[in-house]
């Protein structure tokens, strides 16, 4: 049982901050999940903060709340907002009293006063005009947070309506990241700066997830063929039960670029692995990841009626360059594979999630990552225990619409993107983390 409630000093220090803390705090699963590990959040009160639509409502209900909660609670708040790389708002928290006016002050005028970054620099979530710098979420940082084990209550009571999902590794994972282009072949194709950090994050997650995880940075389009032709005819994939595959680069609808300006065409890189042509993955869940641009359109947004307050979010992604190319017509030729006794479509179990939707571009944080691998992560992180994948890439295309970025050297002051997925699975796809089921 909690003592009475929070001391005095600590309450006005709250309510002095109120403002501030509505505008700039960010409450996420991880935040939540540090007040509920200290007791000072409740399950049913974690759940009716994230059930609020908006950031501004999940702040104002948690400050509601907090001086309710114990003496403890400025305390764990505040380890909390450290925890969650919101250091800045600890800090201002725990500054003595004689310093308020003049942090104040400072507060009014730090937005329009400072220059245009060529880059995300400061890590603080702040209203905007359109004169004012861009800066990042503090929760747009990749969470570090371990994966949550599923249980084997969970194990048992889902196994059966789902995929085989049991080996040990759970199957294999390539990732193939294009960050750097030859600025002879490709010169009109940037550097895609935050790249590096988004296959570190898949490389991570998906090694937590029991996969065994290749990683290939840079490649040319003919560089990517042969790396998903070698791993597709891996022989490990028999004991296998699942792969996943992570094409990050720049893009047109259908395709994607090698660092030489060739595209490699998504349509071949399925046929790779369907049942023809992958006999060792028939059956098993086949997933695919797409960070890149479908098209140069840049989504603007439309004004929600009675909506929300905007909030500041990560840097656009550099818009791809708008040629179509005619990309790779080569044909695979392919010895034949065998007949299965029983008949297969010629493709099948595999679901594929885009970070945009045709024609758009996608987002990514210079310094932090694209968007959506961002929250790809932190699904999967928080999630995988108890969610099929289709549901988590719901999740994500959620967390994406709320988003909202400023494209720095476009006529575009203020961009969205959409996630979306695309899905021939024919049973739930749970991971199972963490849980292997004794035989």
């Amino acid at each position: 049982m909690l003592e009475c409630g929070m001391l005095e000093r600590d309450r006005q220090t709250l309510r002095r901050r109120s403002a501030v803390l509505c505008k700039q705090l960010v409450v996420d699963e991880l935040l939540i999940q540090s007040l509920q590990a200290d007791d000072i959040l409740t399950e049913s009160m974690a759940e009716s903060i994230m059930a609020e639509q908006t950031s501004q409502k999940r702040s104002w209900r948690l400050l509601l709340l907090l001086p309710k909660r114990g003496p403890r609670a400025f305390s764990s708040f505040c380890q909390a907002l450290r925890e969650t790389e919101q250091q800045h708002l600890c800090d201002l928290l725990t500054q003595s009293p004689e310093k308020d006016g003049k942090e104040t002050h400072i507060e009014r005028y730090t937005d329009s006063s400072l220059p245009h970054p060529t880059q995300e620099g400061v890590a603080a979530k702040r209203a905007r005009t359109h004169e004012s710098m861009e800066f990042s979420l503090d929760a747009d940082s990749p969470i570090n947070t371990p994966v949550l084990p599923c249980t084997p209550e969970f194990y048992h009571s889902h196994c059966q309506q789902s995929y085989r999902m049991n080996s040990s590794p759970r199957g294999f994972a390539l990732v193939i990241s294009n960050v750097t282009f030859d600025p002879c072949a490709a010169a009109d194709l940037d550097p895609r700066k935050g790249g590096e950090v988004d296959d570190e994050v898949l490389r991570k997650v998906f090694t937590e997830l029991d996969y065994v995880v290749t990683v290939h940075r840079d490649l040319t389009a003919q560089g990517m063929r042969s790396c998903i032709e070698n791993f597709c005819r891996r022989p490990e994939h028999r004991t296998a039960d699942s792969c996943a595959v992570c094409l990050l680069s720049h893009g047109v609808e259908g395709a994607v670029y090698g660092t030489d300006g060739q595209l490699l065409q998504l349509d071949w890189v399925f046929e790779a692995f369907d049942n023809a042509h992958c006999p060792l993955l028939q059956n098993k869940p086949k997933m695919f990841f797409i960070q890149a641009c479908r098209g140069d359109e840049m989504d603007c947004g439309v004004e929600q009626i009675d909506g929300p307050a905007r909030t500041c979010s990560p840097s656009c992604e550099q818009r791809d360059a708008g040629r179509e190319g005619q990309g790779d017509a080569d044909s695979r030729q392919r010895g034949d594979m065998g007949r299965p006794r029983i008949k297969l479509p010629q493709r099948s179990d595999m679901i594929c999630g885009y970070a945009s939707l045709k024609g758009t571009a996608a987002m990514r944080n210079t310094k932090r990552g694209s968007w959506f691998i961002q929250e790809l992560n932190t699904a999967l992180r928080l999630h995988a225990r108890d969610t099929h994948l289709a549901d988590i890439l719901v999740q994500v295309n959620g967390r994406i619409k709320e988003r909202e970025g400023y494209a720095p050297g476009t006529a575009h002051h203020r961009c969205k993107e959409m996630s979306e997925f695309t899905s021939s699975l024919c049973k739930d796809l749970y991971l199972f983390p963490k849980y292997q089921p004794q035989y």
